[in-house]
C-alpha cells in the first residue's frame, strides 16, 4: 500500500502578537519566523515522522525550494510535486501568548492543480493505496471521484470549511477527520455533543474521527466501533500544525495495524507535543518521541 497527500504547500510567516489584531488597529508584532507548512506539507511531514513512507503531491512556485528540500529530508517522495511559475501558496499566522492563532491563507500555486494534473498523478496509484486529502488546494472533489473510481481508500480532512465542501461527493471518503466546527457546519447539527452522531449519521460509509480541542477526540467506525480518547497535557505555545499532526499519526498507526486505540492514543501525544513548539512541521515528534512520552501519558483516558 501507498501513501500519497496530494495537498498544500504554504510558506508561513508566523507573528507573535499580544492578541490578535481587531478591525482597525495597527500593531507591532513581538517577532516573525518563517516556516514550512500548508495542511497538506504539514500531513506529509507527520506521517514520514510516525513511519510511513510517503508519496506528496502538489505544486509549489520558484519561491518554494525550502518546502521541496524539508519535505527531501524528511524522507518524502516528490516525483508528483510541481514546480510552477508562480508564487507558492502562503500563510500569514497571529499567535498569541496561549499559543492559540489566526491564519490568513493565500493559495498561490495551491489553487492551480488542474484536472490533468490530478489525472497524471494518479495513474502511479492502483486499488488499496491511501490518499490524504484537505481542503487548501484546487479541484479536491475531482480528486476524491478519481481516486475512488481507481479503488483507493480516501481520508479527507475537509480543512479549512467552506461551501464547496459541501459539493464534494463525501459518499466516496472512507475517512472523515475534522473537528467539531467543522462537524457542525458540514452536518448543520447545532448541538457540539451531537455532532459526531450526526456526521456518521450522514455518511454511513465512512469512519468518522472528530477532534475535541481540550475534551481528546472521538473515534465512530464503520464497523460499529466508538472510543473516546483524551489529550496528552502540555503547554500550548503553538496550535498552528495540531491537526495535522494528529491526522498524520492517527492515520498512519489505523492503516500500518487496523489497531484504533493505539492509533487515537499515538495521535493525542503527537498532537499535544506539537502545541508545545513553535512551527508548523518543525513542531511535529518522531514515533521515538510519541513512544517516550506514551510511558507518561497517563492524561490519555479511553472510553466507550
Amino acid at each position: 500500500m501507498k501513501v500519497l497527500v496530494f495537498g498544500s504547500a504554504n510558506i508561513d510567516r508566523t507573528y507573535h502578537v499580544d492578541h490578535f489584531v481587531a478591525a482597525g488597529e495597527t500593531m507591532s508584532a513581538d517577532y516573525m519566523e518563517s516556516f514550512c507548512g500548508g495542511k497538506g506539507f504539514n500531513q506529509a511531514v507527520a506521517f514520514a515522522r510516525a513511519g510511513s513512507e510517503v508519496y506528496f503531491a502538489g505544486a509549489v512556485g520558484s519561491d518554494g525550494d525550502a518546502l521541496v528540500r524539508t519535505l527531501k529530508e524528511n524522507g518524502i517522495h516528490t516525483d508528483y510535486l510541481l514546480k510552477l511559475d508562480a508564487p507558492s501558496g502562503h500563510a500569514i499566522i497571529q499567535v498569541a501568548p496561549n499559543g492559540q492563532n489566526c491564519i490568513i491563507i493565500l493559495a498561490g500555486t495551491n489553487g492551480m492543480i488542474t484536472p490533468e494534473t490530478i489525472d497524471h498523478v494518479l495513474e502511479n496509484f492502483s486499488a488499496g493505496d491511501l490518499i490524504v486529502l484537505q481542503n487548501e488546494i484546487s479541484n479536491v472533489g475531482y480528486i476524491i471521484t478519481q481516486a475512488k473510481a481507481k479503488g483507493m481508500t480516501v481520508a479527507l480532512n475537509p480543512s479549512p470549511f467552506n461551501a464547496l465542501v459541501k459539493e464534494y461527493d463525501l459518499t466516496k471518503v472512507d475517512y472523515l477527520l475534522l473537528n467539531e466546527v467543522e462537524g457542525a457546519s458540514l452536518t448543520d447539527c447545532g448541538d457540539l455533543e451531537k455532532v459526531a452522531d450526526a456526521v456518521r449519521a450522514k455518511y454511513p460509509n465512512a469512519n468518522v474521527v472528530l477532534t475535541l480541542g481540550s475534551l481528546g477526540s472521538e473515534f465512530l467506525g464503520t464497523d460499529g466501533q466508538h472510543l473516546r480518547a483524551g489529550i496528552y497535557r502540555t503547554t500550548a505555545v503553538d496550535t498552528t500544525a495540531a491537526g495535522d499532526t494528529y491526522t498524520g499519526f492517527f492515520m498512519a498507526e489505523a492503516l500500518a495495524t487496523g489497531d484504533i486505540k493505539t492509533a487515537l492514543r499515538n495521535a493525542a501525544i503527537a498532537s499535544g507535543i506539537s502545541v508545545s513548539r513553535p512551527g508548523a512541521s518543525t513542531s511535529i515528534p518522531s514515533i521515538e518521541e510519541v513512544k517516550k512520552a506514551d510511558k507518561e501519558a497517563v492524561s490519555v483516558v479511553f472510553a466507550g
